[in-house]
C-alpha cells in the first residue's frame, strides 16, 4: 500500500446542543469509503455506544444528535498509508477550537493515543481531552468488556443536567 496525501472526506457530526466531542485521528479506509465515523465492521465503537446507552442504534447520526454527541477527527489532512495511524505524516489539524466555541461541548474524548497526542500537541482549547482506548480492531489486546468502563464516561457527561 502506498502513502497518500488525503483531505478529511466528510464534515464533523455535531449541532449546537452537542455536549461531548469524540475525536479520532483520521478516518480509516472503510470510514472514508462509507463517509462516516467508525465504519469498519470490526470497529467496536458503535457496539460500545449501544451497550452504554442500552439501545439499538439504527441511524448513527440520529443517535448522536439525540444524545448530544459530536464526532470528528483531529486531522484535517495528512499523508497516510491505508488506515495506519503509525504511518501518519505531514499533519494539518481541524479547527476544533472553532467547533467548541459554536456548541455546548463540555468534554472532549479521544479514541486512541494518536488522537490524544495530536490534540495535546496542536489544539488550543479550554477543554482538556480525556484519552479513551482505541476501539479499532488494531487494539485487539482490549476486549469489548475492557473498553466499557472507559466509554461509560461519555454517558456520564451527556446525562448531566445543565
Amino acid at each position: 500500500m502506498k502513502q497518500e496525501r488525503l483531505l478529511h472526506p466528510f464534515p464533523p457530526l455535531w449541532d449546537e446542543e452537542s455536549r461531548v466531542l469524540i475525536l479520532g485521528s483520521f478516518p480509516s479506509v472503510m470510514s472514508r469509503k462509507n463517509a462516516f465515523y467508525y465504519a469498519h465492521p470490526q470497529n467496536r465503537f458503535w457496539k460500545l455506544m449501544s451497550l452504554i446507552y442500552e439501545e439499538e442504534i439504527i441511524d448513527r447520526a440520529a443517535f448522536c444528535h439525540q444524545h448530544h454527541i459530536a464526532l470528528w477527527d483531529v486531522i484535517e489532512s495528512c499523508t497516510i498509508t491505508g488506515s495506519s495511524d503509525s504511518s501518519i505524516r505531514d499533519v494539518k489539524v481541524n479547527d476544533i477550537a472553532e467547533l467548541l466555541s459554536k456548541s455546548r461541548i463540555r468534554q472532549v474524548f479521544t479514541t486512541g493515543s494518536t488522537a490524544w497526542n495530536l490534540y495535546r500537541k496542536y489544539v488550543t482549547a479550554d477543554i482538556d481531552a480525556v484519552r479513551l482506548p482505541s476501539t479499532s480492531p488494531a487494539n485487539a489486546a482490549m476486549k469489548l468488556e475492557d473498553l466499557l468502563p472507559y466509554y461509560r464516561q461519555i454517558r456520564e457527561v451527556t446525562d448531566e443536567e445543565d
